[in-house]
């Protein structure tokens, strides 16, 4: 068996060469950079193993890393640099968000999927194996950074060196530092007009207390000095605290679907060997399996025979569902248990939307795309659902209101589906007040994720409401305007701080209802464009809580339930244009008031099309 590959095979005098059995060339050295390929390479079977052979990385020569950052200051562009750079990829100018895969990542040009790449370099004589994971930026999907980190010796922490550091930047650094991880900073965007990278390096020194010394100034687009940082990772990254003469353990961080090959299982190696043929199991479910394949993502798969203690790579072993690959398992040989590893917490849904077809009779198209899409997107709770006006659907929990549009919009994109999306809520509790009541639930604290199911006073000794730590970073003078939208959102100060002479960086205390809709817009508004913000989860706090009905001719509107703290009744205030004047006239337009209520019982029920719920759920969701 012989296989084609190298560069540009397609052309016509590689095909004329190919065709008449003309010599191509030697083979490329392992790990050298593109230029010093050929421009195709006949490879036979044995020669194609070796050239992938695993076992040529020891320990010491392997680094594990990830490049993490605030949204926008250029993860992605540096990882397409380091690929070009590692003759992973040839260097074109259409190298933007290389790893970036999906259509909604590069329309919106954001990572929302962790993506990895096992790249090979050469210094000074040694073979290095250079495992990279480029991560998302945004506040949604951090739960893909800290599982990210589970399989890294260390990060490329990178910060815009005109925006300087950010919410997000804060979060991810503690997120390296809880971790005990290496943390490299690389300033990157030097040639902006406006860049600044001093001033950056002292807030770098100052909220961090990395020395200014050990930044790394680069200009990811131009590739400038983008070379420092892939020594610095030699360097300063410790190879894997690992054992290859142990049993099997490996870690599972992540996972993707493949409709033919079932769950491709990304996984990290801490102890053992595994290759093709071998029989595993999970120490989650006890199931066994038979590996089909391993592999390398170098960026796309390159399979292997075998994956060694202290590598990254992916695995297939006929998995029918994402599930069975349960995020932060461990996969160990038949018949050779291990002590698991620590895994992760189950990601946690903070933002609930119910989620109906636009018409019903594409309910079952929409059912499938849904399942479809969840397979990838593990995160995503499911509850079925319906409604009066709405007809069948699903209640859908998400990590935040960014990774709610971008489920909606890969609907749309990538299985041509059409919904209608509810005001999207947060997962309240409920402490019940009775036996009787515990014995029918089951628990004596329920969660309520649907609005309409949110239980009367009575029934309760009291409700919970779930809140966030929030950070944000903003130029000093709208400081004062930021606490006054904190405040009338019921939030509590924690801490003040400036990272430099002009930034702040604030910690409130937030109930997650207060700032899931329209928090982020409010605040963009109020800087200008400059405050950046994060949150954490920091659980629950009692609450006055009380559901809020819609009523229509007296009927309540179960899609526009939602809760609120504490809202007095309204009514329309009839007498607002009386500003004096004899008592009887206040007494007419009172009078005139009962008797349009009394006309309108007398009124039979008043049909709403459901056209008018469509335009009413879009118009809030938009907002």
């Amino acid at each position: 068996m012989w296989t084609l590959v190298g560069r540009g095979w397609g052309c016509a005098r590689t095909r004329a060469r190919w065709a008449t059995g003309a010599a191509l060339g030697p083979a490329p050295t392992f790990g050298a950079a593109p230029e010093s390929w050929p421009t195709c390479r006949l490879y036979s079977s044995a020669e194609f193993k070796e050239k992938l052979d695993m076992s040529r990385f020891p320990v010491e020569n392997i680094r594990n890393f990830s490049i993490v950052a605030h949204v926008d200051h250029g993860k992605s562009t540096l990882a397409d640099r380091l690929l070009e750079l590692t003759g992973a990829i040839d260097k074109t100018k259409n190298n933007k968000q290389v790893l970036d895969k999906l259509q909604v990542e590069r329309e919106r040009g954001i990572t929302v999927k962790a993506q990895t790449a096992s790249l090979f370099h050469n210094c000074e004589g040694r073979q290095y194996l250079l495992n990279l994971i480029d991560t998302p930026g945004h506040v949604d999907f951090s739960y893909e950074v800290s599982r990210s980190l589970s399989a890294c010796q260390g990060v490329l922490l990178v910060v815009d060196a005109n925006e300087g550091i950010q919410a997000q930047t804060v979060a991810n650094f503690f997120l390296a530092f809880e971790a005990q991880l290496s943390v490299i900073p690389v300033i990157n965007k030097i040639d902006l007009k406006n860049a600044d990278p001093e001033r950056v390096e002292n807030q770098i020194e100052k909220v961090f207390d990395i020395p200014s010394d050990e930044c790394i100034k680069i200009s990811a687009k131009l590739g400038t000095n983008v070379e420092s940082v892939i020594q610095a990772v030699i360097e300063r990254i410790p190879p894997p605290k690992v054992h290859r003469k142990n049993p099997l353990r490996a870690l599972v961080f992540d996972s993707t679907f493949d409709q033919y090959r079932g769950v491709i299982a990304n996984v990290a190696l801490f102890d053992g060997v595994v290759s093709k043929g071998d029989k595993i199991v999970s120490a989650h479910t006890q199931k066994t399996y038979e590996v089909n394949e391993v592999g390398v993502l170098n960026p796309n798969e390159q399979p292997t025979h075998k994956l060694y203690a202290g590598q990254v790579g992916y695995l297939i072993a006929g998995m029918k569902n994402v599930t069975e690959a349960q995020i932060g398992d461990t996969l160990y040989l038949h018949k050779q248990p291990v002590e698991p590893l620590p895994g992760f917490k189950s990601a946690k849904p903070m933002v609930f939307a119910g989620m109906y077809p636009v018409d019903q009779s594409e309910y079952n198209n929409l059912k499938s795309a849904i399942e479809k899409l969840t397979l990838n997107d593990s995160s995503v709770t499911v509850h079925r659902d319906s409604s009066l006006a709405l007809g069948a659907g699903w209640r859908l929990g998400f990590l935040g209101l960014l990774h709610m549009e971008v489920f909606n919009q890969r609907l749309e994109l990538e299985y041509n589906a059409s919904v209608i999306l509810t005001t999207p809520t947060v997962p309240y509790k409920a402490v019940l007040s009775s036996s009787k009541l515990i014995k029918e639930y089951r628990e004596k604290e329920i969660t309520i994720i649907n609005p309409a199911q949110f239980p009367d006073k009575s029934k309760v000794t009291e409700y919970l409401e779930p809140v966030v730590l929030g950070t944000i970073i903003t130029p000093d003078e709208y400081t004062g305007k930021i606490m006054m939208l904190c405040e009338a959102r019921r939030a509590v100060q924690k801490n003040m701080i400036f990272i430099d002479q002009n930034r702040v960086m604030l910690k409130y205390l937030f109930p997650l209802n207060e700032i899931v809709v329209d928090f982020y817009d409010s605040l963009k508004s109020l800087s200008s464009g400059y405050a950046s913000f994060d949150y954490e989860d920091a659980g629950y706090q009692t609450a006055e809580l009380v559901k809020m009905d819609i009523l229509l001719n007296g009927n309540n509107v179960e899609e526009l339930v939602t809760v609120v703290h504490n809202v007095k009744a309204y009514r329309k205030n009839v007498l607002a244009k009386c500003y004096g004047g004899d008592i009887t006239r206040k007494m007419k337009l009172l009078k005139r008031q009962a008797e349009g209520k009394k006309k309108l019982r007398k009124i039979g029920n008043v049909e709403v099309p459901k056209d008018a719920f469509i335009k009413v759920l879009k118009t809030q969701s938009s907002k």
